[in-house]
């Protein structure tokens, strides 16, 4: 009898949600395989309760963090990029990362992180050439398990499609459920059962990357301008220790202007040794391009926090942010942790508590080192 697999066999983890968020498509149906498969490695990398898991030294995991200095940015930034440029762009970042491991890990830490790789992909781990060649799969199998994939990412599109649209029908919605469902039984449908139960020992114990919170790059640190207000000129480096919560606008936008309600309640709520309002003015505008305007803007609208004036759009670029208003919300250890484009409450959504609440979770958190 084969045991029962105790893997997860959702591709809707929480790390392959996290590619998306990072600009992944889900609605790739071209014949690349490769772009099926959600490249996880950065998120896991990045998430404590992996250090712990793989046994990382306090030494292993501030020379991590130094790797994570270097190559943070062009994740992020990644993440608008053109989906073949995307993929590109990520695999030439986890190259570094496994050169890194391949430098600094033991054997048995490299092994286990590609066991905790392999959960994080759910289903679509059955894609991957490596893992695809030890369990000896026929051309047809790779070819049903890429059949579902492309159907389960093809049904999910139509029905973000439609969500944009206001057309959301019940029938795109059971179409996702149908495709997904089918997708994670194809583990028990596609594979034999010596396959199985080897893909059993494969993976090792259990491990729910599902549950991991921090998965996303530290934020891009702030480039140097010459005009700040409420402030002398600061880093988020000089801020670790603190959530920060970064907000890019443009005084003369309209959208921006429903959102400096928020900013202002959250700026005179929280103490200011614990919760940092920092807003970043980029212009759309002539007028936005003229320092003074900025700041007398900023005096009208009583925006009483620091703000960066980016008559440049440097950090905009930096960033790679595409709309006004978006807000950041970076953890005490820099960390990004969630970000908001556009209103806060626009039809009747929730973003402001959703911010609020995690930044009341993200205090509680410890700053590393201590």
């Amino acid at each position: 009898m084969v045991k029962t697999m105790n893997i997860p066999l959702s591709v809707t983890c929480c790390l392959a949600i996290t590619a998306v968020a990072l600009g992944q498509p889900p609605n790739q149906t071209s014949g690349n395989v490769n772009l099926l498969i959600p490249q996880n490695l950065l998120g896991l990398v990045h998430a404590p309760e992996v250090h712990e898991e793989l046994g990382l030294s306090p030494s292993q995991v501030g020379q991590l963090e130094r790797l994570f200095e270097e190559i943070d940015g062009d994740w992020f930034r990644a993440r608008i990029l053109p989906p073949d440029q995307q993929y590109a762009e990520v695999e030439r970042l986890e190259r570094k990362l496994r050169a890194w491991f391949k430098q600094n890990a033991s054997v048995e830490q490299r092994d286990r992180l590609e066991q905790l790789e392999y959960r994080a992909q759910g289903t679509r781990m059955l894609l991957r050439p490596d893992l695809g060649s030890r369990l000896e799969l026929k051309a047809s199998q790779q070819a049903k398990l890429a059949e579902l994939a492309r159907a389960a990412n093809e049904a999910t599109q139509q029905l973000r499609t439609a969500t944009m649209k206001n057309q959301v029908t019940e029938e795109l919605k059971d179409a996702v459920v149908q495709a997904s469902t089918a997708e994670q039984r194809a583990p028990k449908t596609v594979l034999r059962p010596e396959q199985l139960q080897q893909l059993s020992q494969i993976l090792g114990r259990p491990f729910d990357t599902t549950k991991l919170k921090r998965i996303y790059p530290m934020a891009p640190e702030l480039v140097s301008v010459e005009h700040w207000i409420n402030s002398e000129p600061i880093t988020l480096k000089e801020l670790r220790g603190k959530v920060v919560l970064v907000h890019f606008y443009a005084f003369q936008c309209h959208n921006c202007h429903a959102n400096f309600d928020h900013y202002r309640k959250w700026h005179e709520e929280f103490d200011d040794n614990e919760v940092v309002v920092l807003g970043i003015q980029t212009p759309e505008t002539s007028r936005e391009r003229d320092p003074a305007a900025v700041i007398e803007a900023a005096e009208e609208r009583k925006l009483d926090f620091p703000i960066l004036v980016d008559l440049k759009s440097e950090n905009w670029t930096a960033w790679s942010n595409t709309m006004w208003p978006t807000v950041y919300v970076i953890d005490k250890n820099g960390y990004l942790r969630h970000w908001w484009q556009g209103e806060l409450n626009w039809k009747g959504a929730t973003g402001d508590k959703t911010i609020h609440d995690l930044v009341v979770q993200l205090l509680g958190e410890e700053t590393s080192g201590t």
